[in-house]
Parts: structure tokens; C-alpha cells; sequence
């Protein structure tokens, strides 16, 4: 491709479109869930119930991300992620309502959960294969790096925001939520850059055409060795999903100091991810996945046994750290490794291992907490991380040993 071609198809102003709906969407989404985790314990004073949340956006997922990932890969990314988008949007004005309304019934509010994580299960796939065609390739690395960084400064301002939100009130939170979600579908609609060659031929059925994207990240041993190993790293360490719990019963710092425990993990993310943006993992990549991901279970123990407000902002600082490492070698190594007509169904098996493994592992932490108390079973999460670290440095030589991205594809 020459330069005069590279400069008319992959506009600039494309990827900064992406990179402001990207950061409204899941400003929108952290705004949201500070709001939910609040009011759901705060109405049944139970970590099962922080459980139920997970839980009700997990089954959708779990249920439409494949059939989405095909869909992507049929249809126009662009208008499939703004379409999910505005649904979320709608969600948010129905959370809006029941807030409103004084509605004190936590089943409506799981309802609406449900809702919205259909629509999570549409928009996952779509924006997960979306850059890779708003970028040149030689700047795809450090897109993805910056990708993570808007991402994560998001995902930092967005808890923090959603708490002081919360204090004025939920008409506040949730009207906020609204016109992220709906400014986010309108940058996603605009966008240009690179588009398919051509339409989806052949006589493969669309179940056919799923079972191709599993089977693709299926037999190679570097990149489902990655995107397990996250999701089992998530699935055991959701910490996260307990803060409600430890800023209302353990540190006692309210809906504010929950804000940002929230955003933590992130300020943690977000100082990583400008780093890989200067610099990124060039050599011995997979070692320092395995490396990474250790240092996550090691947070998670900090956390689950400290009593000091500053101490456990330190631990969910590492613990974010540390996951954006993981974080940018899978991304990277997923978009190396896929071609251009199977991006969308190989994006659905990582967002289904590993998005949908977040709302999973809400719902594990909640399960746990109820059994064994909320201090054990974070620390045992912890434990049960290092573990599948070990476990999967034998079961995945190639992974342990790929040194640069690059070696995906």
C-alpha cells in the first residue's frame, strides 16, 4: 500500500473518533456500575447480591457473544457497535426510572442488568475488531497501547465521577450514563477507514461460521493459552466486585472512597499503558505475561488482607498495573495472529473468555464471600491466581516461550 493510499484510507481524525467513544462508552459504563453496586447492597446488604449483578449481565453474554462475533464479521462493525451502544443508553434510562420512582425492588434493576448485558454482548465483538481497520499496520501496536490508555484513564474517571455523582443524587448518575452511551453510538456511526474486501460468501451456516472462530483460537497454542489463562486470572481475582462491600463494612469510606477504590486498578492501568504506548513489549513477551499476571494474584492478597484505606488504594493500584501488561500482550498477540474476515468471531471468543469472565467472576466472588466471608475469599482468590500461573506455564510452553508479538501471526 503506498503512502498516498495509507494517508485517504486510515484518517487520523477515524481513530481519534474511536478513541472519544471508546472513552464516553466506558466512562457511561464505570458511572453506572458505581451506581448499581451502591444501591443494590445498599438494599439487600449481601455480597451475594454484588454476585446477582454479575451474574445477570454474564448469561446474556455468555449466550450472544458468539452469534455477535459472526454478525460482525457479516455486517458493517461500525453500525452493529453503535446500534448495542444506544441500547445500552436506553438501559441507563430505564435505571433512571426506577431511581426516580423510589423503586426498592433489586429484581427490577437485575431485569434491566439483563438488558444490558445483551447489549454488552453486541457491542464487545464489533469494537474489539474495529481498530484494526482504523490503523495502518505498522502503528497497530502502539494503537492498541493507546486504545488501553483512553481505556483505562476512563475507567479511572469514570468510578471517581460516579461517586460524586451519586451523592447529588441518581437523576445526576444516570443522566450522565445516557449521554455517554448515546455519544459514544454517534463517534461509532462516523467512522471510516478500511472496510472488508467484499461480502461474506460460501455455504458455511452462521453456527458453522462460529464453531470456525472457536476452532481457529482453538489450535493455536499461544493465543488460547493467553486468553484462558485471563480468564481464569479474572474469574479467581475479581476483587472489584467486593468493593462495595469493603468500602461500606471494612474501611468505611462511603460511596465517595468507593469512587475510588474503582479507579484504583485503573490510575494503575493507566500509568502502564503510557509506558507500553512510549515503549512497547518487544522481547520475551510471554515470560512477562506469566510475570504479570503473578504480580496481579500477589495484589489481590494485599488487598483482600489490608485494613488501611491508602494501603489498599497501593494494592489495586499494582493490581491494575499488572493487568494491563496481560491486558496489551493478549490484544496484541489476538490481533497479530487474525485475519481480516475472521476478526470479528475471534474478537467474540476473547470477549466472551475474557468481558464476560469479569461479570463471572462477580458472580464467583459474591458466591464465595457468602460462604466463607468477604476477606477470604479475596485472599483465596489471590491464591487460586499464582496457581493457574503455575498450571499454565506447563500446559502452554508456546506461550511462555514467544518472544515478540509479532510471532503470533
Amino acid at each position: 500500500m503506498n503512502q498516498e493510499t495509507s494517508t485517504t484510507l486510515y484518517r487520523h481524525r477515524d481513530f481519534v473518533g474511536f478513541l472519544l467513544g471508546r472513552f464516553f462508552m466506558t466512562t457511561a459504563m464505570m458511572v453506572q456500575s458505581v451506581a448499581i453496586g451502591w444501591q443494590i447492597y445498599a438494599m439487600e446488604r449481601t455480597p451475594l447480591a454484588l454476585g446477582l449483578v454479575g451474574l445477570c449481565q454474564f448469561l446474556p453474554m455468555f449466550l450472544l457473544t458468539l452469534p455477535a462475533g459472526e454478525l460482525s464479521d457479516r455486517f458493517d462493525q461500525r453500525k452493529v457497535l453503535s446500534l448495542a451502544l444506544l441500547l445500552q443508553g436506553l438501559c441507563g434510562a430505564m435505571f433512571l426510572a426506577l431511581s426516580v420512582a423510589h423503586v426498592e425492588n433489586a429484581a427490577a434493576f437485575y431485569a434491566v442488568l439483563v438488558l444490558f448485558g445483551a447489549a454488552r454482548g453486541f457491542s464487545a465483538p464489533s469494537g474489539q475488531s474495529l481498530l484494526a481497520f482504523l490503523v495502518p499496520p505498522e502503528r497497530l501496536a502502539r494503537s492498541i497501547a493507546l486504545n488501553s490508555s483512553v481505556f483505562t484513564t476512563a475507567v479511572i474517571a469514570g468510578p471517581a465521577l460516579g461517586g460524586f455523582l451519586y451523592a447529588l443524587g441518581p437523576l445526576a448518575t444516570y443522566s450522565v450514563c445516557v449521554v455517554g452511551f448515546v455519544g459514544a453510538s454517534l463517534f461509532m456511526l462516523t467512522l471510516g477507514g478500511r472496510r472488508r474486501s467484499g461480502p461474506v460468501t460460501g455455504e458455511a451456516s452462521r453456527l458453522e461460521r462460529v464453531a470456525e472462530g472457536v476452532r481457529f483460537v482453538r489450535v493455536r497454542p499461544v493465543v488460547f493459552g493467553a486468553i484462558s489463562l485471563d480468564l481464569f486470572a479474572v474469574l479467581l481475582g475479581g476483587a472489584t466486585a467486593l468493593l462495595p462491600v469493603f468500602a461500606r463494612d471494612i474501611l468505611h469510606v462511603g460511596p465517595i472512597g468507593l469512587g475510588f477504590l474503582r479507579s484504583a486498578p485503573a490510575a494503575g492501568a493507566a500509568v502502564m499503558a503510557l509506558a507500553l504506548a512510549r515503549r512497547p513489549i518487544e522481547r520475551k513477551t510471554g515470560a512477562k505475561m506469566f510475570v504479570a499476571v503473578a504480580i496481579f494474584g500477589v495484589a489481590t492478597i494485599i488487598f483482600g488482607l489490608s485494613q488501611n484505606f491508602y494501603l489498599s488504594m497501593a494494592a489495586l493500584f499494582v493490581l491494575g498495573a499488572s493487568d494491563m501488561i496481560s491486558v496489551f500482550v493478549r490484544q496484541a498477540l489476538i490481533t497479530y495472529a487474525t485475519p481480516d474476515e475472521m476478526r470479528g468471531r475471534v474478537g467474540a471468543v476473547g470477549m466472551l473468555f475474557i468481558g464476560a469472565s469479569n461479570e463471572l467472576g462477580e458472580f464467583e466472588s459474591g458466591i464465595t464471600a457468602a460462604l466463607f466471608g468477604t476477606i477470604p475469599a479475596v485472599v483465596l482468590g489471590g491464591l487460586g491466581t499464582l496457581g493457574v500461573v503455575a498450571l499454565w506455564m506447563k500446559l502452554f510452553p508456546p506461550l511462555r516461550t514467544v518472544d515478540r508479538l509479532t510471532d503470533a501471526g
